[in-house]
């Protein structure tokens, strides 16, 4: 008897009975959301691994621990529910509940979406030969993923009593401010979409721009970054490449080298001639180098009469390697010629009167 009547005491509004049952309630929510954490874990993760197909399997990583926590969140709101609180509380109580639940069903979208994303859509467009799909996907992801969000904290609000068509007029006022504030951001954006347009690069390109030379890892929707040739990373943005000239080095269709090589005065016009013969010679035989070549004695120079050779690396061949391969040849064969290359001379005359 003494029992009851303690439990039937009143504290903060509510009978003792009422918290021990809202605490039990709780603890019982907590428990549970272990136990339906487990079963996931350890029985439906077991059952889908025998599977063919890694839809399940996808499936049942990505909602195993926002479900656990909507059982836990459900738990919590209803027992305190059953508790006689205040106006204020009880409606904070109401409020937070609807927009933590719609939170946890947009977390579980963005990961069930961030799943498939990696796990069939990535591996897509890898496999395909176009790279704009390359390009385009990781904007794809991030921008699901943020209307996800969006609708979500829309949907919560909305649930909780909130009028959203107010809030986003109020936003819509506030826009103009905020555009103004961010134009360097929307200029970015317009510039990411100039890139995916008039497409002056793709992904993995060698380019030159604003003074930066590196490959093209990652092109964003407010900035692109490079690789440079040190490994830096670099991030320019966006609008960098609509005001600057842009130099795309992949798509060259050959590289250039020109060599200006100084005979001294004593060559003869047939040493002369059999010079440039031997240049024209190491070009053809060489199998990184392009046939067209242009080879002209263009100049008397203060020390040396100028040889001009101009050829071409094919596309794709490494240019170090093929311009030691030319340079070491014409190093050898004029030397074995006896084609000698000037350097700075001062030939002084004595004159006796």
């Amino acid at each position: 008897m003494f029992e009851i009547e303690l439990l039937q005491e009143t504290y903060y509004g509510n009978t003792l009975l009422a918290w021990m049952t809202s605490l039990g309630i709780i603890l019982l929510s907590l428990i549970l959301g272990k136990v339906i954490y487990w079963i996931f874990s350890k029985i439906v993760r077991a059952f889908t691994s025998k599977t063919k197909t890694k839809l399940d399997d996808i499936i049942v990583d990505m909602i195993e621990e926002p479900v656990v926590f909507a059982i836990i969140a459900t738990g919590i709101w209803f027992g305190l529910t059953i508790l006689v609180l205040p106006e204020m509380a009880a409606n904070a109580v109401s409020h937070s509940y609807s927009i933590i639940l719609a939170l946890l069903i947009g977390w579980m979208a963005a990961r069930l979406f961030d799943a498939i994303y990696l796990e069939y859509l990535l591996p897509l467009a890898d496999k395909s030969d176009n790279d704009l799909d390359d390009q385009l996907m990781p904007i794809l992801r991030k921008g699901v993923k943020a209307t996800i969000w969006v609708l979500a904290i829309i949907i919560g609000l909305n649930n909780a009593g909130y009028n959203v068509g107010a809030l986003i007029a109020g936003l819509g006022i506030g826009g103009l401010a905020l555009a103004m504030a961010a134009k360097d951001t929307v200029s970015n954006i317009f510039g990411g979409f100039t890139i995916f347009t008039d497409i002056p690069f793709r992904l993995k390109d060698r380019i030159v721009v604003s003074g930066y030379d590196g490959t093209v890892e990652e092109i964003g929707v407010r900035s692109t970054r490079l690789k440079t040739l040190a490994g830096r990373m670099v991030t320019i943005p966006n609008a960098a490449f609509a005001d600057a000239p842009v130099e795309n080095i992949s798509i060259e269709p050959s590289r250039k080298i020109v060599l200006d090589l100084g005979m001294t005065y004593d060559t003869s016009p047939n040493q002369m001639q059999e010079a440039m013969d031997t240049l024209k010679a190491i070009n053809d035989a060489n199998e990184h180098t392009e046939e067209k070549t242009v080879i002209a004695f263009n100049g008397f120079g203060d020390f040396a009469m100028n040889i001009m050779f101009v050829y071409y690396i094919s596309k794709g061949s490494d240019i170090a390697v093929t311009q030691t391969e030319i340079n070491m040849a014409i190093l050898k064969q004029f030397n074995e010629k006896g084609l000698e290359f000037a350097f700075p001379t001062q030939t002084l005359y004595n004159v006796q009167g």
